[in-house]
């Protein structure tokens, strides 16, 4: 198999590409190795909906579910379905504006026995973070490449050189950041993710609960000062 490259993932760019959307309004997409997609809609405690023929359909069954809400939203919708990779079948959920694959008692227990992969953005700030589980374990995540953290963090600086970024430093600017982490997802999983791919697949669907403000797990500070300098902090509840 050859391995993956940011260049794989340059349709993400494109005018016609569907991800345009996510990437607009912000999403979450999670690998789940082992699990079919009703049993990853068991462990996040969905409350299964209808499926969605394609791409389009999902995001119009997502701003259903946005537009229910007159204020604050109580939950969004996550699709997903079965594909193919490393080791057998693999679960791909797709959230916009969803933090499923972000959490970390979700993504401990999708992992448990097994892998989850997940990355991210938010739509708005350029904001973009990348998770890898393992066995329940987060091994390694990062919103920049040179700022890792997790019981491995640095078990994938070879491969984030190989795909053109820079695990100690700045990131090429010629490097498309988030193709290589699409490429980075894949070769940590074995599924290769296309436009072909989401526009075309069935997917089942679940409403997941927002996060009540008092049942929160981690706080992130994110503050850059009048010179530039950005200061970027999560920490756990168990931390403060």
């Amino acid at each position: 198999m050859i391995s993956a490259t940011a260049a794989d993932y340059g349709w993400i760019r494109s005018s016609s590409s569907p991800f345009g959307y996510a990437l607009d309004v912000g999403y979450t997409l999670t690998l789940v190795r082992g699990l079919s997609p009703a049993e990853v809609f068991t462990v996040v405690e969905a409350e299964p909906q209808d499926p969605c023929e394609g791409f389009a359909e999902l995001i119009d069954a997502h701003s259903e579910v946005q537009d229910s809400y007159e204020d604050w939203t109580e939950s969004f919708l996550a699709g997903a379905f079965t594909v193919p990779g490393e080791d057998g079948d693999w679960t791909l959920i797709l959230e916009f504006g969803g933090d499923l694959g972000t959490r970390p008692r979700f993504m401990e227990a999708l992992s448990a026995g097994t892998r989850a992969v997940s990355h991210s953005s938010n739509g708005g700030k350029p904001m973009h973070f990348f998770h890898w589980y393992e066995d329940g374990r987060l091994r390694t995540t990062f919103e920049w490449t040179s700022s890792r953290t997790g019981s491995t963090p640095d078990e994938l600086n070879a491969v984030l050189r190989e795909l053109g970024l820079n695990p100690d430093g700045d990131d090429d600017p010629a490097v498309d950041s988030k193709a290589a982490v699409f490429a980075l997802a894949e070769r940590l999983t074995g599924v290769r993710v296309s436009g072909e791919l989401l526009t075309d697949a069935v997917y089942q669907t679940g409403e997941v609960a927002e996060e009540p403000a008092d049942d929160w797990e981690t706080v992130t500070i994110d503050i850059t000062d009048a010179h530039g300098e950005r200061t970027y902090v999560q920490l756990r509840r168990d931390q403060l």
